[in-house]
């Protein structure tokens, strides 16, 4: 698959005009997997992802002044407005509000900014098509780096060995590398199962390969998360297109499944512990595991003691130790991927909801989930009506991109949170489902 996607010719490459216009927005995509330098641990460190934002906001309000068009309609508007109540609700009520302003900009910029932007630049499908498509190049780079580290053994540290796949985000960011290779996965996943019908004849079964390479990375990256999250998106994704075609697609997973694990025994023995460990919570957990569950009722805790607006945004590390059980430990252990062993403080609970319950209380999680189930929900329903089984919009196929982004997001949520330079490309996915969601018919 080229990054290049197709016009209502087929075999034409995109305009240049609109890759050059596009050139900000691509570059936010492609930057998250710049390397850091090995002295940028630090949370205050700007990744080269977040100028790239930057950039891209300053690009598009340029582009709206130009061309002179109403910004937003009033359903974005509510839908990106409800949270910035929270977050300055948050921001202002903390104990240390000078403190939260960092959190309040990093929050906008995720959650606000960066989506509308995208909303904003894409002018049609065809511009989407070419955020996909870098999405799956993005992907494939990185799975590609991430399988060379597990067969050399040049990845992460991972129960003693350094097997553990991350790409160039090392070992800091190990949800990085399988961030970038789910949304790749079900960018391609959805374009091979529903193709644009003026789409060159190749991209199907290039799409096809793509999705189907990008499974071994996944699950090379040891990310229980993600691989919950993936299976629950492409799932969806894929029943959205049939029932037949469901069951046809999901038995070739299944048997790539076993052919990869079974039979040529990649990562088998590891892959079987790591997914045998999401059920083990009350019988010999991992510490992984106990640590979670440990800043989940933290963050719980957090929220009962503020249950309105919460300790306030970046909150959580200085209220952590006072909610958290003596079994958390103090931090996780990383190394590998060439960097020294280092142990990272735990500052987060892994988990978006909690971490804005604790943080911004019922107000602001009122205001974060509802703005995420609305893009859901709203993107299914304009999927449904459009037909994905055999409408006649010719989008369709962004359609199941922006929905099976979208589903990943949320349900990652439960596992993760924002964090580390990939956290940009959470932007870009909500802008993406916006796009789809509260936009016009496009063709």
């Amino acid at each position: 698959m080229t990054a290049a996607t197709w016009t209502a010719t087929p075999g034409r490459r995109v305009p240049t005009l609109r890759l050059l216009r596009l050139l900000p927005l691509v570059a936010t995509v492609l930057l998250p997997a710049a390397p850091l330098p090995a002295a940028s641990g630090d949370t205050g460190t700007v990744a080269w992802a977040d100028i790239a934002s930057a950039v891209l906001v300053v690009w598009c309000t340029a582009e709206v002044l130009r061309r002179g068009s109403r910004p937003l309609t009033p359903a974005a508007a509510v839908v990106f407005g409800l949270p910035v109540v929270g977050f300055a609700v948050a921001t202002l009520t903390a104990a240390d509000p000078q403190g939260a302003v960092p959190g309040f900009v990093r929050y906008l910029q995720v959650f606000v900014l960066v989506p509308v932007a995208v909303v904003l630049l894409l002018r049609d499908a065809r511009d989407f098509r070419v955020v996909a498509g870098w999405l799956v190049l993005l992907a494939l780079a990185q799975g590609a780096i991430g399988t060379y580290q597990y067969a050399t053994g040049t990845g992460a540290s991972y129960m003693g060995e350094d097997i553990r796949a991350v790409g160039t985000f090392g070992p800091t960011d190990v949800m990085g590398m399988a961030t970038v290779v789910s949304y790749g996965l079900l960018a391609a996943l959805a374009l091979a199962l529903r193709t644009p019908p003026d789409a060159p004849v190749w991209l199907k079964p290039c799409a096809a390969a793509a999705a189907a390479a990008l499974v071994v990375p996944l699950a090379l990256s040891f990310s229980r998360g993600s691989w919950i999250a993936t299976s629950l998106a492409a799932v969806a994704v894929t029943a959205l297109t049939g029932l037949r075609r469901a069951v046809r697609v999901l038995a070739a997973v299944a048997a790539l499944g076993v052919v990869l694990v079974g039979g040529l025994g990649i990562g088998s023995e590891m892959i079987s512990e790591r997914v045998g460990s999401i059920t083990r919570v009350t019988h010999a957990p991992d510490r992984s595991v106990g640590d979670r569950y440990a800043m989940w009722a933290a963050a719980a805790g957090m929220w009962r003691e503020e249950p309105a607006a919460g300790v306030g945004l970046k909150g959580f590390p200085a209220h952590r130790d006072g909610h958290a059980s003596i079994g958390l430990s103090s931090g996780s252990d990383t190394a590998g991927a060439g960097r020294a062993f280092e142990k990272q403080p735990l500052l987060s609970p892994h988990n978006m909801y909690l971490l804005v319950l604790g943080e911004q209380g019922l107000i602001g999680l009122t205001a974060f989930a509802g703005s995420l189930a609305a893009l859901l929900v709203l993107g299914v329903r304009r999927l449904v009506r459009a037909g994905g089984a055999g409408g006649a919009e010719r989008a369709v196929d962004c359609g199941l991109v922006a929905v099976g982004l979208m589903l990943w997001q949320t349900v990652d949520f439960l596992y993760a949170d924002i964090g580390g330079p990939s956290t940009v490309l959470t932007g870009v996915v909500i802008g993406l489902t916006a796009w789809w969601a509260l936009g016009r018919k496009v063709a």
